[in-house]
């Protein structure tokens, strides 16, 4: 039996269906779950600081390059911070011992360190199906996290994604 499930989730589809799976298996266990998301500086979503140099011609261009890099920064963190916000509170409403964190790195270290740090016993992580070279390139944080993992991983594979009313008859038919 699981007790403690890490779930790597971020702010796309995938990462809606990982919690959904995520929260079915600590309900059906008992378990508490913690849920992660990582900004990662090789994400498509991390703001790229492309007018930011050290000895500018006009220092007033550089500091306002600098406050718009922050203000990108800040709002991408806080739109971490919300979605991880609705989903605990979804969690929490379903009955299930629910917190989250939010860290800056590369996501299958970080993973995996968390799960060792918080002593999970189970990581729910997604998988977008990235293979040869793509997967060379950008990494897999899913093929990491199977091979240094503390505990068991679950990967919940990019997709098919049942709808709400789909799931909640296939829950019905199994009560």
């Amino acid at each position: 039996m699981f007790h403690k499930i890490l779930v790597a989730v971020d702010n796309t589809d995938i990462g809606r269906h990982i919690f959904d799976e995520a929260l079915y298996t600590a309900k059906t266990t008992g378990a508490e779950m913690m849920l992660l998301h990582v900004v990662s500086p090789f994400d498509e979503q991390y703001p790229y600081p492309a007018y930011i140099y050290p000895y500018p011609i006009v220092p007033s261009v550089r500091n306002e390059a600098v406050k718009e890099y922050m203000g990108e920064w800040e709002a991408l963190k806080q739109k971490g911070i919300d979605f991880l916000t609705l989903l605990c509170n979804q969690a929490i409403a379903s009955g299930v011992t629910t917190e989250f964190t939010q860290y800056l790195g590369d996501p299958g270290r970080m993973i995996c360190d968390i799960a060792r740090d918080w002593e999970a016993d189970l990581i729910v992580v997604g998988r977008h199906g990235r293979s040869g070279l793509r997967e060379f390139l950008l990494g897999s944080v899913s093929n990491y996290v199977l091979h240094h993992a503390p505990c068991s991983v679950l990967t919940v594979q990019q997709g098919i994604k049942a709808t709400t009313e789909e799931t909640q008859e296939v829950e019905a038919t199994k009560a």
